[in-house]
This record gives C-alpha cells, structure tokens and sequence, in this order.
C-alpha cells in the first residue's frame, strides 16, 4: 500500500506557492453547445461548457481511427487493395476504386486531411480483418483512455445510434493523438501529394492561428460543426473542443486567446531533484536519497498555488539498493486538482553491509565523478 511521506521521514517540506489565484477575467462566451479548453500537458481542463455531455462528434471520431491503426502496427507502407464495400460512401470521399492499390500512410493521410468516410472504412477493414472488430477496439481504446461519455459505432463519423462523444473526453483522446509521433505529423500537415492524389487539410486553423498544430474538423446535419484543435506558444500546449459550435473557427480563436494569456508554463518539478530519503535496513550507510525521475511541467495562472505530496511504496528500504528503483510517486496538485504523477526513485546504490569489500568498492563508484 501507498504511504504518504512525513516530513520527519524525508527531510522536506511540501511546496505551497502564494493563496489561491485564478486566471483573469472570465472565458470567452462560445457558440458551441460543448466546449473545453484543455493543459495538453496534464490534462487539467482550464474551462469548459457542458463538457461531459455526449453528443454527435461527426468526423472527428477519425481521430480514435487514425490513433487504432498507428498501435495496430501495420506496415504503413503496405499495400491496401481496395474492396467494393469500402468504397461510394456518403459524405467526403478520398474516391477509392475497388481493386485498387493504395499506402496505408496514403490513407491515413486522406482520413485526417480530406476526411475521406471511404478511407476509414479501408483503415478500419484492413488492418481489423472486419470494420466491426476494428470498431470494438476503437471502444477499447476509449475506455483506457478514460472516456467515460463515449461510444463509437463506426470509424468515419457519420450519424449513428449510439455513436457519441463528450468534449472532455474528445479532448482525453486529441492528448493521447499528440503523444503518438506519426499521428501528430500528420494531422499537423496543411498539404501533401501521394501518389496521384493530393490532401489539403480541412482545418483552417491551420493557417489562421499562430502555433495551431492540428487536429480535426467534422460535420453532419444533426451533428453541426465540430473540431478538435491544438496550439503550442512558449512552451504551453492547449487543447480545445467544441461540439455543435456554428462559429467553431472563432470560438477556438477566442478560447486559445484567452489561454495563452492566462497561463503560462511552470516548471512542477525537473528530473532528478532530490526530496528527501529513506532508511535503508542492512545497508552499508542509513539512509538513500530519494528523487525524481522525471521532470514536468505545466499551464498555471500567475500565482497559482502548486501542492506536492509524496506517495510511497516502502517506508524502510532493503539493502541491497539500485540507483533508480522506484520507491514511490510525487504528486502534484493545484486547488485539489492533481496535475501530474511522477516517479520517485532510489538517488542511488546502497550496497548490502554484509558484503564490505564488494560494498566499498560499489560505494566508491558512486563518487567517482
């Protein structure tokens, strides 16, 4: 069981920043049935408007589609031979021709640019075996995502019963889209030619806002307009979803404006601070030093105020110790809120005082530099 440290235990103190502060002035007012305005760092929402309502995402489900087939591991230069039922459907089109031989890349590409329905049905078909098990895994992937409001009933979006999103959990997946390199590549693209065909993306964020990075645009009739954009500035990432929003490319201008100039990139912790330390129980010296293993950061408010806890596994440490064992976590929190976990390893090795020789020399290496 996770233990909080105590202070006596490691030495250090929780870091407070100065009383709660909040970012100035309200959001903007949106169009949009459902906003959110996501830290693409953390995954803290900074704002939102019914965000945990689910509603018809149209073609930015592609987003789920695309992310499946980059973990499925298909050979993105692999050959897809085109079926008949992938082909002719209703809605934006990549035009496929049955029997013909397209890149999976190729498809990918016409998924998140041209938001091609006939090429997620290709991407869905051949790299599931069958649309339907390809589907099944999309709602796997969304329940490890943590997308709780979310049911997907077919890879390109169009209008189906119980096919529904919330923009929070719209937002959980364009964090997941932005960790994936390729799939990030490509959603960023404004315009690329493969073979005979060239895809120009929909998303006009693209070239009308500084710092925009991607991700996707949808629409049907019961749907409306929808999109899940992202933009980076000074080291801030910010995610932003609207569902039915009519003014989408303006309620997305608005919201970036608003959080990029009311938060600003801290630092929570960099890797390999030490917090403290731990006894250790037959080792050559008492006591390891404990540290972090990674460094984060993260979009706050002026002022506002950052709590660190520390979680451990152990309470006494068993000697022999190696350098990076994990001993437990730091946690990171803002007005309750948590932020980040992060790693908390042993500083470094405690060799067993059972074996003097071989520890002094293990000891010594240590210092070495």
């Amino acid at each position: 069981m996770k233990r909080l440290f105590s202070a006596a235990l490691i030495g250090a103190l929780l870091w407070w920043t100065p009383p709660a502060v909040r970012a100035e002035g309200a959001p903007p007012a949106v169009s949009a049935a459902s906003a959110v305005l996501m830290d693409g760092e953390t995954g803290r929402v900074l704002c939102e408007k019914d965000g945990r309502t689910p509603r018809l995402i149209a073609s930015t489900t592609k987003l789920m589609t695309a992310l499946v087939a980059l973990e499925w591991g298909c050979d993105l230069e692999e050959p897809v031979v085109i079926l008949p039922e992938w082909t002719g459907i209703e809605g934006s089109s990549v035009y496929l021709r049955p029997g013909e031989e397209i890149t999976l890349e190729a498809l990918l590409y016409g998924l998140l640019l041209r938001s091609g329905n006939d090429a997620a049905l290709a991407i869905a078909g051949h790299c599931g075996g069958t649309v339907e098990h390809f589907v099944a895994r999309m709602n796997q992937k969304a329940r490890e995502l943590g997308m709780t409001d979310s049911s997907f009933a077919n890879p390109n979006g169009l209008d189906a019963e119980g096919h529904c999103a919330s923009a929070y959990d719209m937002a959980l997946l364009a964090r997941a889209c932005l960790e994936n390199q390729e799939l990030a590549k490509i959603a960023a693209t404004r315009s690329i030619t493969l073979g005979t065909r060239t895809f120009t993306n929909h998303n006009k964020l693209l070239w009308r806002y500084e710092g925009c990075v991607g991700l996707k645009t949808g629409y049907t009739e019961h749907a409306g307009r929808t999109l899940v954009s992202a933009a980076r500035r000074d080291g801030v990432t910010l995610i932003c979803v609207t569902l039915n929003a009519p003014s989408d490319w303006a309620d997305h201008t608005a919201l970036f404006d608003w959080g990029f100039s009311s938060y600003e990139a801290r630092t929570l912790v960099q890797a390999g601070e030490r917090v403290g330390q731990l006894p250790v129980s037959g080792g050559l010296i008492p006591v390891c030093s404990v540290q972090t293993a990674e460094g984060r950061t993260a979009a706050l408010a002026p002022g506002e105020p950052v709590e660190a806890a520390y979680e451990l596994t152990e309470q006494v440490l068993a000697a022999p110790v190696s350098a990076g064992t994990q001993v437990g976590e730091a946690v990171y929190s803002v007005n309750g809120t948590e932020l980040a976990r992060v790693p908390l390893v042993a500083g470094e090795q405690v060799p067993d005082a059972s074996a003097p020789e071989r520890g002094v020399r293990l000891w010594r290496n240590v210092f070495k530099n």
